[in-house]
């Protein structure tokens, strides 16, 4: 009988040499589409506006990640921060995609050859002259290999030692570039937004991997205490981690990080939620009024950038899982900030519209005063409404941004910016270029967590699946009429346990 489809990996598992090369090439594909992907994203990348446009609003994916190790700069002559390179070295976007693709031709041809001369001396027990591995000699190899790697990355290129450092920015996202990090060996190493504590991480990680490697090389357990249903074994506690990884890493992007900053992959929902990004805002706003500046040039101190984090359509949240393409497909490139709309009624109250939460597509326009009393709104049925901005005659003012200084009191205007400011900060988009829906997309930030949420789940329910298995493996290969009666609900008090038999009718 052939073999079934979810089965057909079998035939690797007592041919070593085919099982380098089947890693061999797996890694070739995803080393392959790490480069393409990098290469199509740096085609299709407007750097001209690091502030408005970032790469988290133009939907890039891969170029992010790069960015976070150290890679700023381009072949093309730019950099993520804006300016002008005139020597970006070899490490560029384009060097490190360049560098993918060689490496998986290079997998790619390596896993040829170990298919095609698969019988090596290496992959025959001495004692027996069968094909056999020495698994935990492996496992003491690739422990140990790992184990540098972990280290080399937190000791040199963390720590700006032989390397550049990794992106660090301020809790605002405002200030952040590549430089070297300090490791944290104190309780604070352990805040997950403490750059620190990704350099003493890796290099407690990997010490601790260089030494249990060494202790499984000098260490080794005889092959005589592999069983041959212990691949099953493997089996089951392989898949626990990488979904405890991938459920870890999708946690540290939805949540947010210091190894998944804003500025690369655009704002937390929560940040949202909570009106971070108002309060930090206003606090400013405050302070220089404090300092005995007026209203109109506190607002103008305010930058871009924060004010731009300030807006429903920068939420992870507002997108959906069918709606294709990056945030600009949706609500457009954003070109400028407007300024801060304050609205006041006709006795001089300041009015603040209700914002919009996240997971609602419209929401009625409410305007409240500082005691949180309804005092205009744009009513459903106008020939019911008492609030309306005609009958409580509002106006608008702007502070900061594009319209400063600007006094808006046509009742059409008021709506209009009125709805705008539902959304936060108020920005002008250029809908026209991308042919923008206005339906809201999510940003990098969700994708990444959607997706390795969905790939937690499936190690984990694989797992599950061969834990089954391995529990029941004297009867995995088929229920036969011989277990019919082992596994019948009700027979004994434990399932599948002989020795459980209940006495009695049933």
């Amino acid at each position: 009988m052939a073999l079934p489809w979810y089965r057909v990996h079998t035939v690797v598992l007592n041919d070593p040499g085919r099982l380098i090369a089947v890693h061999l090439m797996h890694t070739a594909l995803v080393a392959g589409w790490a480069g393409s992907m990098a290469l199509y994203e740096l085609a299709v990348f407007d750097p001209s506006d690091p502030v408005l446009n970032p790469m988290w609003r133009q939907g890039m994916f891969v170029m992010p990640f790069m960015t976070r190790l150290g890679i700023t700069d381009s072949w093309g002559g730019w950099s993520i921060t804006g300016e002008s390179i005139s020597n970006p070295g070899i490490w560029s976007f384009e060097g490190v995609a360049l560098s993918h693709i060689v490496l998986s031709g290079m997998c790619f041809l390596a896993a040829i050859w170990h298919w095609v001369y698969w019988d090596l001396e290496l992959f025959r027990d001495p004692r027996t002259g069968e094909p056999a591995l020495d698994l935990p000699k492996i496992f003491g190899i690739h422990l140990f290999l790992s184990g540098l790697l972990c280290f080399g990355f937190g000791a040199f290129h963390v720590t700006g030692l032989f390397g550049p450092g990794i992106w660090v920015s301020d809790a605002f996202g405002i200030t952040g570039k590549v430089q070297p990090v300090a490791p944290a060996w104190g309780a604070d190493g352990f805040n997950p937004f403490n750059p620190g504590g990704i350099a003493s991480h890796h290099i407690a990680a990997g010490i601790f991997g260089i030494f249990a490697g060494i202790f499984h090389l000098t260490v080794l357990l005889p092959n005589d205490y592999i069983a041959p249903y212990e691949w099953e074994i493997l089996r089951l506690y392989y898949p626990v981690v990488f979904f405890f990884a991938a459920f870890v890493t999708s946690g540290t992007m939805w949540y947010g990080a210091a190894a998944t900053p804003i500025e690369l992959f655009g704002p937390t929902r929560y940040q949202w939620d909570s009106g971070y990004f108002q309060q930090e805002i206003e606090r400013q706003v405050e302070t220089s009024i404090s300092e005995g500046v007026s209203e109109s040039q506190a607002w103008a101190r305010i930058p871009d950038k924060l004010a731009f984090y300030d807006y429903i359509g920068n939420n992870p949240a507002k997108g959906g899982l069918f709606r294709a393409g990056p945030m600009n497909k949706g609500d457009g490139i954003a070109e400028a900030w407007l300024g801060h709309p304050i609205f006041r009624d006709k006795e001089g109250r300041e009015l603040t519209v209700r914002r919009m939460p996240a997971f609602f597509e419209t929401f009625p326009v409410i305007l409240v005063d500082k005691d949180g009393i309804i005092r205009a709104d744009i009513p459903f049925r106008r020939a019911e409404s008492k609030y309306s901005i005609e009958q409580v005659g509002v106006t608008v003012d702007f502070y900061g941004g594009k319209l400063n200084g600007q006094t808006f009191k046509d009742a059409p205007s008021v709506k209009k910016f009125a709805r705008k400011a539902q959304l936060g900060e108020v920005f002008e988009f250029d809908r026209t270029s991308l042919e923008s829906d206005g339906v809201f997309r999510s940003s990098p930030r969700g994708w990444y967590t959607y997706g390795h949420a969905n790939f937690a789940l499936l190690f984990f329910f694989g797992h599950l699946w061969h834990g089954g298995r391995t529990i029941f493996r004297d009867v995995f290969t088929g229920i036969g009429a011989e277990v019919t009666e082992q596994v019948e609900f009700g027979v004994f008090q434990k399932l599948g346990d002989r020795t459980t038999k209940k006495q009695g009718a049933v």
